[in-house]
């Protein structure tokens, strides 16, 4: 059973202090909120509980660099659902690596998987190809290395899920970091 309190509280626990920041259960749409004059420490927000929304937002919270950690939504660019082709090729793009981590998230926690192309009302996506892009970036990642914030994630999920992280990691550089 998967529930977002878990969530949180593997989230906080690796994070809160190191980083400041706290996973927060949000409303309908989620958010990267920096710490401002009202709140002294970043939050990451997801949307409705869910599970999966969690760990997206986990997902690009470990990519995003500190100067992006310092903006409302990272100051990423975002075009609402709706998007004709060039916009949704764009989406797509800047989704790669994040969802490649919210897959490793997922294996992770055995959660199932889904990549989201988040576009219901607009161009029809090619969502096969989407997903090979995906997981050739996840492949990618377990060879050569997850960003370091992600690997810290992917460690707490398997110890907390009871996944083996051999299974998830096959890099040969993180095999030695295991073993030593």
């Amino acid at each position: 059973m998967h529930h977002y309190r878990d969530l949180i509280d593997i989230f906080n626990q690796c994070f809160e202090k190191s980083e400041n920041t706290r996973l927060i259960k949000g409303e309908s749409e989620p958010i990267y909120l920096p710490a401002n004059e009202r709140v002294d420490y970043h939050q990451v927000v997801f949307a409705n509980g869910f599970f999966a929304s969690g760990l997206h937002e986990i997902a690009h919270w470990c990519i995003a660099g500190k100067q992006r950690r310092l903006l409302e939504d990272y100051g990423y660019w975002y075009c609402p659902d709706g998007r004709d082709e060039q916009q949704q090729l764009a989406f797509e793009q800047v989704e790669i690596k994040p969802q490649a981590i919210e897959w490793a998230f997922s294996l992770a926690a055995n959660f199932p998987f889904q990549v989201s192309t988040d576009n219901l009302n607009g161009v029809q996506p090619d969502r096969a190809a989407f997903q090979q892009k995906v997981r050739l970036q996840l492949e990618y990642y377990q060879q050569h290395g997850f960003p370091p914030r992600a690997l810290v994630m992917i460690e707490a999920l398997c110890s907390f899920y009871q996944v083996s992280l051999q299974s998830i990691i096959v890099s040969h550089c993180h095999s030695n970091r295991l073993s030593a």
